[in-house]
């Protein structure tokens, strides 16, 4: 039966393949990856017409012939849900039968399967059935069977639409649908594109001719331009994300340029912006880095490897300590201090910064309990939210259970949220926040100024703080008091002020940076000019 990769789940119909030293059989079975469907006539084997009749003698065969595949009976299968291909072999072909993906392994001979032509098999095998357009397994057999070191003559690119799901939701399945078909007919119509299929959802996957990366810029830019807005809304504005792989500047192959265009397209963070990735060898070292670290995280944790340090934030008039943020660091194996740089961008990737966000906030209420059995004079504690926790429906309920189990008062611990996180799901969010404030938790906005939150968005948040971006901190250096940037920083903080916010300035790293910031009325800092970021030990002295 057709073979099942990460773009689809539902399977049809058999493969028959001449045996080819080419092609990596790996033991046990349990991965075979083959371009297509292919009927193929054989000495052993006249097939035309794929019928009941062929597929019973085939099986017929393979259980009473093959050793290979008598110790795998529907009996033993169901034991063995790895074993994912079972084949028949002798010395002229190999035959695959793929099983539906269906959580267990069994033998199924599809309905309707009657008669199919090779015509009406190979339209089944390599066309989307809904665009009409060619599909994933039609792309995985031109790169199985062109792609090698002498052609490279040609690009390859994965793309996707930016929160399509919110096309769904806003306008209807109906019209999500007419648009995937009107991307692939518009795909179909550039010359410059040699084959586009639509690998599922709104993954598609395009051919194309080799160009200069400027030149490819300007292609997929005109090419996602021309499918934004929305016919249904013309207001309705629509991005892409797009990861490219030039052949000539790279020594991949087969599926793996489609695994460097996903990793390349993966890397895209911006929302309302379509962006254009080109696959590099760092990117390679990245991920290979990213699986490193992801096997070895239990195992860091177990180790106490992550370690909290603490940046101060003072008070601009008085220069009095207002309290920190906890900052995580990495001591790698006991040998390295990685900087959160080496490591927290790749777990926000793959979905595991939770679990440093977790050991954090439990080192960081362990250290308040610690300081008020101590008797210190103990000041708040901002702990920074992923978005990967605040997709969690039980997120309130856990954060208490935490703070709570050290007696620690919920006033004592700031909940930082990136800009960026707060635009996703907005109503979602807003009750979250909500939830959070009634709880008694102070609630921040960082990096304020470098993502998307709307000014109502903002109006309506129930935050405490509104952390301003070391961007604009770093635009305050020596600029004259009625330039462009000092006057952007001016009206933030006059706006935090208006909506009762608290104004905080990261990064400030010189004198003159701190003098601004306090006369355009910011009331607190955090940045090198007071304090880098220190150790647990060094922070509970200035307590």
């Amino acid at each position: 039966m057709l073979n099942t990769d990460e773009y689809k789940g539902s399977v049809l119909g058999m493969e028959f393949r001449p045996d080819d030293d080419r092609i990596s059989y790996p033991e046990g079975l349990d991965s075979v990856c083959l371009p297509g469907i292919y009927v193929m006539a054989v000495d052993v084997l006249e097939v035309e017409v794929l019928n009941d009749k062929v597929i019973d003698e085939v099986i017929d065969t393979v259980l009473h012939t093959d050793i290979n595949y008598r110790k795998w009976t529907n009996a033993e299968i169901a034991k063995n849900p790895s074993v994912r291909q079972l084949f028949y072999s002798n010395d002229k072909i190999r035959i695959y039968f793929e099983c539906l993906d269906t959580g267990k392994i069994e033998m199924v001979k599809p309905e309707g399967l009657s008669d199919v032509t090779k015509e009406q098999l190979y339209d089944i095998a390599f066309f989307d059935n809904y665009t009409g357009a060619r599909n994933w397994r039609y792309i995985r057999h031109f790169l199985f069977e062109h792609v090698s070191p002498e052609i490279n003559d040609f690009c390859f690119a994965i793309f996707d639409v930016k929160s399509f799901r919110m096309i769904n939701e806003l306008f209807s399945h109906i019209i999500a649908n007419q648009y995937l078909v009107r991307i692939s007919k518009t795909l179909e119509e550039q010359d410059w594109i040699y084959e586009s299929a639509r690998c599922d959802n709104d993954n598609f996957a395009v051919i194309f001719k080799d160009m200069e990366e400027d030149e490819i810029r300007r292609k997929f830019t005109e090419l996602f331009e021309s499918l934004s807005p929305l016919d249904q809304d013309s207001k309705y504005q629509i991005f892409f994300r797009c990861g490219v792989v030039p052949m000539r500047a790279t020594m991949l192959m087969d599926e793996r340029v489609a695994d460097a265009a996903k990793l390349a397209k993966s890397l895209g963070n911006k929302i309302n912006k379509n962006e254009i990735l080109f696959y590099t060898e760092k990117m390679y070292d990245d991920l290979f880095w990213a699986d490193q670290i992801r096997a070895y995280l239990d195992t860091a944790i177990a180790n106490d490897e992550f370690l909290v340090y603490m940046q101060p934030k003072y008070d601009v008039a008085s220069e009095n300590l207002k309290g920190a943020e906890a900052l995580v660091r990495w001591n790698f194996k006991g040998v390295q201090f990685l900087p959160p740089s080496r490591f927290i961008p790749f777990f926000e990737r793959i979905g595991l910064i939770g679990k440093v966000d977790d050991v954090v906030l439990h080192k960081v209420c362990e250290c308040l309990c610690r300081w008020k059995k101590e008797g210190r004079n103990v000041k708040p504690v901002s702990v920074n939210l992923s978005r990967k926790q605040l997709e969690n429906p039980n997120l309130l309920e856990y954060l208490c259970r935490v703070v709570d189990s050290y007696g620690v008062e919920h006033s004592l611990v700031d909940f930082e949220l990136t800009e960026s996180a707060t635009y996703e799901d907005k109503d979602y969010m807003l009750a979250l926040l909500n939830k959070l404030k009634k709880a008694g938790f102070s609630i921040s906005i960082d990096d304020f100024g470098t993502g998307y939150s709307s000014l109502s968005l903002l109006a309506d948040m129930p935050i405490d703080t509104l952390k301003i971006d070391k961007s604009f901190v770093d635009r305050l250096e020596a600029k004259p008091e009625d330039s462009k940037d000092v006057t952007l920083v001016r009206h933030i903080i006059m706006m935090a002020k208006d909506l009762r916010f608290h104004c905080l300035a990261e990064g400030a790293e010189s004198k003159s940076q701190v003098e601004r910031l306090r006369s355009l009325g910011c009331e607190t800092i955090q940045g090198y000019y007071y304090s880098k970021p220190v150790p647990v030990c060094e922070y509970e002295k200035l307590l």
